[in-house]
């Protein structure tokens, strides 16, 4: 079925709110066309524009993507300084067409270990699009799950020591303001291509009644043919979040 036929079968009233990706892949896609892995991730790139573009068509309102983990400052120095290039790069690059497009673009996770120059240009990019409302993009840069907790709870006990909050005033709710992702709805659908199943530390307590979707693609050639597959796939599920099938 093509990519046309795909979009009338999705459901309207029935689309995700928001999708969360792990984008995994692009070293075995390289290792596959015996090419570097730098090449891979730049294919990695044009998969991300066509899953962006996709969300804009359908109406998906909150879409958000695993750019880069705090397990990958382990990785080679090399490698690393170019996937902070690419990932900056790309951001100015596309900027435009992403503010042309409604796109609302922001960074979530940690600025440890991030120059202040570089945090510095990436807000600076970001805010030329905070008027725009069609589709929230959130690049998940530097971010780690459990990092994510650690420093909201550092945050927590810091206003509880200087009385804005009562320690009885904590929930899950008022947790939530304390996460990188405040102000986000949690993903209804979490996907991750290239045949591994497992969050690998990625919204590890928003995507707790997430729904999950595994692929054995590798994500320089997640297509938007797939991504319309994912959405069709987690419309027909039954979410009861812990309650009676209906």
């Amino acid at each position: 079925m093509d990519y046309k036929k795909l979009i009338t079968e999705l459901k309207p009233d029935r689309i995700p709110r928001h999708v969360a990706i792990i984008m995994d892949g692009n070293g075995r896609w390289a290792r596959k066309h015996n090419t570097t892995r730098i090449n891979g991730h730049k294919q990695g790139v044009a998969a991300v524009r066509r899953v962006v573009e996709t969300g804009v068509e359908i109406g998906l309102k909150y879409l958000t993507i695993y750019a880069f983990s705090t397990e990958n400052w382990a990785r080679s120095k090399r490698e690393v300084n170019y996937l902070l290039k690419l990932i900056m790069n790309s951001l100015v690059n596309e900027i435009d067409e992403l503010i042309k497009n409604g796109v609302n673009i922001r960074f979530i996770g940690s600025r440890e270990n991030l120059s202040e120059s570089y945090t510095r240009k990436v807000q600076q990019t970001c805010r030329k699009s905070w008027e725009n409302n069609k589709l929230f993009l959130n690049v998940a840069m530097n971010y780690g799950g459990r990092n994510e907790i650690i420093d909201a709870c550092k945050d927590i006990i810091l206003d509880i020591n200087k009385g804005k909050i009562e320690l009885d005033e904590l929930n899950e709710k008022s947790l939530d303001n304390y996460l990188y992702t405040t102000g986000i709805p949690d993903p209804d659908l979490v996907i991750r291509t290239s045949g591994e199943q497992r969050l690998s530390n990625f919204l590890v307590w928003q995507s707790a009644y997430s729904e999950l979707w595994f692929t054995d693609t590798l994500w320089p050639d997640f297509s938007k043919k797939e991504f319309l597959q994912a959405l069709i796939d987690y419309q027909n599920r039954d979410r009861r979040f812990g309650g009676r099938k209906r």
